[in-house]
């Protein structure tokens, strides 16, 4: 399958959302459709680029298969869930494209052992429905610092130009060990502190998400950085844009889940909804792989 060489007029803005649970891929509420909003308020993409928490490797390396599968990784959820496909092609051209861009920066090409998470996909079966558009991920390299992810966003600028819509998906607050079912739609106070803080430098200096790390509550909200390292892209393309992120929406879910959204280079979207994300089913989180 090859890439269309027909650019958009103007540059492609990009995003991260905070998932949360695979339990929203299947839910209607103020996060789902925000993401929504977002994917009809977009010029259409020729492509688009998803650096996933859940593909979290040690290594660099995009997807490069013709069909990705559809991929449901994770544990004890309703069968509904394990139903949903996300039949997007990929663009295995585009992935050539990007391994070539990025260099030095060595990112390698795989043809046969990832395709779309649930990272990617609860996501995406909001924003683009229809599944018509070429999915491509790039893995979270797991042995590299924040700086690398940073700066790997940055090189990926010249994709927004070539009509390719560069969306990450983790969560800025990701702390499964304290989630509390009593709370499923607030946040513990110092959730909302290191959230706060992240907001703070997302809307003025994206640059410096790095400096996170020094924040008192670092280690409780990100206790693993896979689901805090998709973040740095988006910081790494604003930073190399010199312009700063705005909200899409923000809100907490389990207490220790933060589920906010940011955007770049796109005019405000506006989007209706209501309720908080859905609750857990019973099971232990850190089983769950969510």
């Amino acid at each position: 399958m090859t890439s269309s060489t027909a650019a958009p007029e103007a540059r492609m803005p990009a995003a991260f959302l905070g998932h949360g649970t695979p339990m929203n891929a299947i839910d209607r509420n103020r996060y789902t459709e925000a993401w929504r909003a977002f994917g009809a308020g977009v010029p259409r993409p020729r492509a688009i680029l998803m650096i996933s928490a859940h593909w979290y490797i040690n290594a660099s390396a995009v997807t490069a298969m013709e069909q990705p599968r559809t991929i449901h990784d994770f544990y004890g959820f309703p069968e509904e869930l394990f139903a949903v496909e996300y039949p997007a092609r990929g663009d295995p051209a585009l992935a050539g494209e990007i391994t070539e861009l990025v260099k030095p920066t060595w990112v390698g090409q795989d043809r046969d052992s990832w395709g779309i998470d649930h990272g990617a996909w609860s996501v995406l079966v909001h924003a683009f429905p229809s599944a018509d558009i070429p999915v491509v991920q790039l893995s979270a390299n797991a042995l590299k610092p924040f700086d690398y992810h940073l700066e790997l966003g940055a090189k990926l600028a010249p994709l927004r130009e070539q009509g390719v819509l560069v969306l990450a998906s983790g969560n800025i607050v990701h702390n499964l060990g304290r989630m509390d079912w009593t709370q499923p739609d607030t946040g513990y106070p110092w959730v909302r502190s290191f959230d706060d803080s992240a907001r703070e430098v997302m809307t003025a200096d994206p640059a410096g998400v790095p400096e996170l790390q020094a924040h008192q509550y670092f280690s409780a909200a990100v206790p693993t950085p896979d689901h805090f390292i998709p973040l740095l892209y988006l910081a790494g393309l604003a930073a190399s844009d010199g312009k700063a992120t705005e909200v899409l929406v923000d809100g907490y879910a389990m207490g220790s889940l933060s589920m906010t959204a940011y955007t770049l280079g796109c005019e405000r979207i506006v989007y209706d909804g209501v309720g908080g994300a859905p609750v857990l089913p019973k099971i232990p989180p850190d089983e769950s792989n969510i």
